[in-house]
């Protein structure tokens, strides 16, 4: 990779995160930290506002913006692979708007890359989730999004019912199988929920805020430990 195209993938990469480490860029990009280093600081030099430092982190000033990127034909055909697949297995509401949100994207292309992303003979059969299920994931990730709790009803894997208060923390795809992975409250833990078991769901106009051992961070982190260990996240 030339190095001005690299210096380019560093501000799109830091644009793109709250907070972006060294040894994130140094990953994506295949090379040292060094680097990183040394290609950060020749951006700030040049006037680009990236603030922060080796080993804290960096993020992009408010205000900074780069002129619209144009997309590859590789990278278009990628799109609309990704689409395709994923509108059969997200909620209504979030399939319309990657139908909206791809048109603008190809309607913004060179002629001959738009004909040849809607060519891409690559399909996704509508055989993905059932309306209720799929009206049932479109309320889990509304309530994920405001950070409303949720009442449900469930049967657990052997068939038993209860009735649970929870805080949404994210939606999980299993591969055919979607999970609500939230901190609940009856049982004081983290704890994952199928969408297939829930016999009801009502968002509660109750909202919570963050509290320390109860977020989506402390949440993925228990998952790295599992896999580092080689056990499977269960879902109970």
């Amino acid at each position: 990779m030339r190095r001005a195209d690299r210096l380019f993938q560093i501000v799109q990469l830091i644009r793109g995160r709250r907070l972006t480490t060294a040894a994130f860029l140094a990953q994506r990009l295949e090379v040292s930290e060094r680097t990183v280093y040394r290609d950060v600081a020749d951006l700030q030099h040049q006037g680009v506002p990236i603030e922060g430092e080796a080993g804290m982190g960096y993020r992009l000033g408010m205000g900074f913006e780069l002129p619209p990127l144009m997309f590859t034909q590789d990278e278009a055909s990628a799109l609309v692979a990704a689409a395709r697949m994923a509108q059969s297995w997200v909620d209504p509401a979030l399939a319309r708007d990657i139908e909206t949100g791809l048109g603008k994207i190809l309607s913004v292309l060179p002629a001959a890359a738009r004909v040849s992303a809607e060519a891409l003979a690559l399909y996704a059969p509508a055989m993905g989730l059932e309306p209720a299920l799929r009206a049932r994931l479109q309320t889990l990730r509304e309530a994920v999004q405001s950070r409303n709790k949720l009442r449900l009803a469930y049967r657990d894997v052997s068939g038993d019912a209860s009735e649970r208060t929870v805080r949404p923390l994210g939606c999980f795809y299993w591969g055919k199988e979607w999970t609500l992975s939230a901190w609940c409250e009856l049982r004081d833990d983290f704890r994952g929920f199928r969408l297939d078991r829930m016999d009801a769901i009502d968002m509660l106009p109750d909202r919570f805020r963050d509290e320390p051992g109860k977020t989506l961070a402390d949440l993925l982190r228990t998952f790295k430990v599992e896999k580092v260990q080689g056990q499977i996240v269960p879902i109970k």
